[in-house]
This record gives C-alpha cells, structure tokens and sequence, in this order.
C-alpha cells in the first residue's frame, strides 16, 4: 500500500481549501492538451458497481450556449421572485455563474439506465449512479485547481429544458453544468460568504445511534 508523507497530505488538505466554485473567468483559451487532461480524471472516480454512467457534452456551439445561458437567466430570474427586501437585493447582485465568460463549458449526464455493471448496487439505491457522477466531478475539479484553472457549477437550470435543448437521451439525467478556464481571482472564502448571504456552520454536526 502506498505510503503518503505528512507534507503530501498538508497539501492535499490545502488543495481542498482552494478548490473554490469559480464565477469571474479570464476569457484566455484552455490549451486542448489541458481540457482532454482534466476530463481524464473523470474516470479515476469510484463507480456504483463499476457502471462508470457519467457521460459528458462539451458544449461548444453558439447556438447550445446561447440555449444554455437563455436557460440560466429565465430560471435566475424565477429564483429572485422568491425573495424579498434585504434578501432579494442581496441576490441581486450575487454573480452566480460565468458562463459569459469561462472559455469551457460541460454538460455533465448520469445515464440513469445503463446496463454496465448489472445494475449491482443501483438496484436497492438508483441514486447511487448520479452520487457517482458527483464524486467524478470532485475529482476532476480538484486536478483542474492543480493546473490552476477554475470551474464553477451552475446550478440555477431548468434541467429538463436544458436536456431538450442538448437533444441529450431520454435516460440522460443532468447532474451539474460546468464552466471551466482560468480564473480572475481566487479566495479562500467563499463568495456567498463574503457578501453576507451565508456563513460557514462552527462544526460539524455529529451524531451517534
């Protein structure tokens, strides 16, 4: 078993800290080299029964990003009207995606029917598949933050919208829609936190049976 010295896990440990969700993106290109790198690491992650069932569109035409984008103000806009005063001016003026901007952007699926690994695992929990696309995301944005690129996950979608506009497969299910490129600025503090809208919990809650 290989042995991993104190300072390898010092680093590791900082590496986590500096993974940050990136919203503000330098429009410079992403060397091709670098992008088919990054989405190497994609499968290095752990799968529910092997099934491997993140499957990926790089979304690259104007026409998808416009759909993309379209996509993401309609459903900010939804998600503004359900705050009020303070709130909704806060929201406001959060920047909550960077898809004007990042040079790369990724449409990550779980393919919800795959019949790699025989359903082992995925039968008594089916959500396993897409915790297992998560995990694959982490790992990618972990080896993207070494080679000091960013990536943002834009979660204000309409999903199903997004699937249509993709012409995805009916069994294709959206996990998360990335934005990745070199960053403009990087924090160790959350944006989110920053600006007031939340704060970090003190500890973690732990609780015994």
């Amino acid at each position: 078993m290989h042995a991993f010295s104190d300072e390898f896990r010092a680093e590791l440990t900082n590496l986590m800290k500096w993974r940050r969700d990136v919203r503000h993106f330098s429009p410079d290109p992403v060397e091709e080299a670098l992008v088919q790198e990054c989405l190497s690491t994609l499968s290095l992650a752990p799968s529910v029964g092997l099934s491997e069932p993140w499957r990926v569109i790089r979304v690259r035409s104007d026409t998808a990003r416009a759909a993309a984008l379209s996509n993401y103000q309609t459903a900010n806009e939804k998600a503004l009207e359900g705050y009020n005063g303070d709130k909704a001016a806060l929201y406001a003026s959060l920047k909550l995606s960077g898809m004007r901007e990042a040079p790369e952007h990724f449409a990550i699926f779980c393919d919800d029917e795959t019949s790699k690994g025989a359903g082992l695992g995925a039968g008594t929990m089916p959500e396993m598949r897409r915790y297992s696309v998560v995990g694959a995301i982490t790992l990618m944005w972990l080896h993207a933050r070494t080679r000091g690129l960013g990536m943002g996950w834009v979660s204000v979608l309409d999903s199903d919208q997004l699937c249509r506009d993709l012409d995805v497969p009916q069994n294709w299910a959206l996990v998360g829609y990335l934005c990745l490129g070199w960053p403009r600025d990087v924090s160790l503090t959350p944006e989110l936190e920053t600006k007031g809208w939340e704060a970090r919990a003190a500890s973690l809650q732990i609780e015994d049976r």
